[in-house]
C-alpha cells in the first residue's frame, strides 16, 4: 500500500456482496425494504440493521459489550437478586430508584389488560391497564457499558439503608432517594463500543458521544423484484393417521436476491478525540471494525434462508480530507446478459467509477488503497491486491496510522 505524507483522516470501506434468496431486513409489514434509485427499484438493507449486525461481531472481537435499554432499573434489580442476594421486594425498589434517580424522565410499566367476566348477560370488558410499582422505564434509551450495571448496583449497596426505608416508585412524579449526580456519572461511562459507534443521550449533560463510524444503507447495484414465497407446515398426526387432509399451517413471506453495494467510513480524528489520543486503542478499535464489518450480515429469517455468503470484493481506502462513497456508480442500474450474473459487471462499474472519481477530486487526497476479491482479477484501479482480509486490514492500518512494516503502536 503506497501512501503520501499527508495525515490520514478517514478509512472508507466498500463492499460488493451477492446475497441469494433472503430477507435480511424487513419493514413493519414484514416486507422486503426497497428504494427507488436511478428510476429503478432496488432491494435495501437499512444502515441500522447492518450496523447492529456489525456491532454484535465487533463486541465479540474486542471483548467488550454495551447495553442499550429503557429497562436499566430491571437489570439492576436482577444484579441485586442473582449476584448479591438481596430480597426481591428490596431489589425491585432499588432498581426503580436507580432508574428514577437519573436526569432522564421516566414512566411506569403497565400490566396487560385483563378480561372482565360478563355480568347480567352483557359483553365481557377489558380492564384498563394498571401501572406496575417499581417497574420503571426511562423515556430515553440508556446506552452504557455492560459493566455499568454493576456500578449502578454498587450505588444501591452504598445507600441500602435509605432504600430500606424509602417508598416504592408508583408514579412518574415520585422522587428517588439516590444521588442523581452519581447515577448520571455512571450513565456517562464509555467503552470501546460507545467510543466507536457513538451515543445519543441528550437528557444527561455531557453523555452524548459523536460516533466515529458512519454506515450507509446497503442497496442492490441493479433493479430487483420482490418475490412471494408460499409455504405450508404438515400436521404429523394427520399424516400418520391419514384421517384428515390439508396442512397444519399456511403462510407466505417476501424475499429478494441480488448484489449489494455496502459502504462505511471511520473518522480517525473523531475516534482519537473520543478515546483521548490513545494510539493503541485507535488501532485496536479501527482494525476490529474493519474486520468485522466486512463479514457481518443481518440475521432476519436466517433459519429459513441461511444467506451466509462472503463478499465478492472488499476495497479499503485511506483518505485525507473527506469520505467518498461509490454509490453513485450504480445510479444507472447494472445490467447483465441473461445467465451472466450481476457481481462481475458491478465490480467493473465500481472500478471504473473509482478511477474517474479519484482523478476528478485529485489523487493526492487518496493516501492509500487496497482490495481483496473472490474470482475478480480486474480491479487494478483500486490499489494493491492482497490475498486475504487480514493482510488488507493490517496494510490499511499501517498506512492510516503512519506505521512502518512490522511496526505496531504500543
Amino acid at each position: 500500500m503506497s501512501s503520501t505524507d499527508r495525515p490520514a483522516r478517514f478509512i472508507d470501506v466498500h463492499v460488493l456482496q451477492s446475497v441469494p434468496f433472503a430477507n435480511l431486513n424487513r419493514d413493519d409489514t414484514d416486507s422486503v425494504k426497497t428504494v427507488q434509485y436511478g428510476n429503478a427499484q432496488r432491494t435495501r438493507v437499512s444502515s441500522q440493521s447492518w450496523k447492529r449486525a456489525a456491532r454484535e461481531k465487533f463486541q465479540e472481537e474486542i471483548g467488550e459489550r454495551a447495553l442499550r435499554t429503557r429497562r436499566i432499573g430491571e437489570r439492576v434489580t436482577r444484579e441485586l437478586l442473582e449476584e448479591r442476594g438481596w430480597p426481591e421486594p428490596l431489589a425491585q425498589r432499588a432498581g426503580a430508584h436507580v432508574a428514577a434517580g437519573s436526569s432522564i424522565k421516566f414512566e411506569l410499566a403497565k400490566d396487560k389488560p385483563k378480561e372482565k367476566d360478563a355480568a347480567d348477560g352483557g359483553a365481557a370488558k377489558k380492564d384498563t391497564k394498571a401501572v406496575v410499582p417499581n417497574k420503571v422505564l426511562t423515556n430515553a434509551l440508556v446506552y452504557v457499558p455492560e459493566t455499568a450495571v454493576r456500578e449502578l448496583a454498587d450505588i444501591a449497596e452504598q445507600h441500602r439503608e435509605k432504600l430500606e426505608s424509602a417508598k416504592d416508585i408508583k408514579k412518574s412524579s415520585d422522587k428517588s432517594v439516590l444521588p442523581q449526580a452519581t447515577i448520571d456519572g455512571v450513565l456517562r461511562a464509555r467503552n470501546g463500543v460507545i467510543n466507536l459507534f457513538g451515543r445519543m443521550l441528550a437528557e444527561v449533560d455531557d453523555a452524548g458521544v459523536d460516533g466515529a463510524v458512519q454506515v450507509a444503507h446497503a442497496m442492490t447495484t441493479h433493479e430487483t423484484d420482490v418475490e412471494f414465497d408460499y409455504f405450508s407446515a404438515v400436521d404429523d398426526v394427520n399424516q400418520q393417521w391419514d384421517d384428515a387432509t390439508g396442512s397444519g399451517h399456511m403462510g407466505h413471506g417476501q424475499y429478494s436476491a441480488g448484489t449489494f453495494y455496502r459502504f462505511a467510513t471511520i473518522d480517525l480524528e473523531e475516534l482519537a478525540g473520543n478515546i483521548g489520543n490513545d494510539a493503541a486503542s485507535v488501532r485496536e478499535l479501527t482494525g476490529a471494525f474493519l474486520a468485522t464489518f466486512v463479514e457481518s450480515l443481518p440475521g432476519a429469517k436466517k433459519n429459513s434462508t441461511a444467506p451466509y455468503t462472503a463478499p465478492g470484493l472488499i476495497h479499503l481506502a485511506v483518505r485525507a480530507d473527506r469520505p467518498l462513497s461509490f454509490a453513485a456508480a450504480f445510479e444507472k442500474p447494472v445490467r447483465s446478459t441473461r445467465g451472466e450474473g450481476f457481481e462481475a459487471p458491478s465490480v467493473a462499474r465500481l472500478t471504473e467509477y473509482a478511477e474517474q472519481a479519484n482523478k476528478m477530486l485529485g489523487s493526492h487526497r487518496l493516501l492509500a488503497s487496497g482490495w481483496v476479491s473472490i474470482g475478480h482479477d480486474d480491479a487494478k484501479n483500486l490499489g494493491v491486491r492482497y490475498d486475504g482480509i487480514t493482510d488488507l486490514v493490517k496494510a490499511t492500518l499501517r498506512s492510516a496510522l503512519g506505521e512502518k512494516t512490522g511496526e505496531v503502536s504500543a
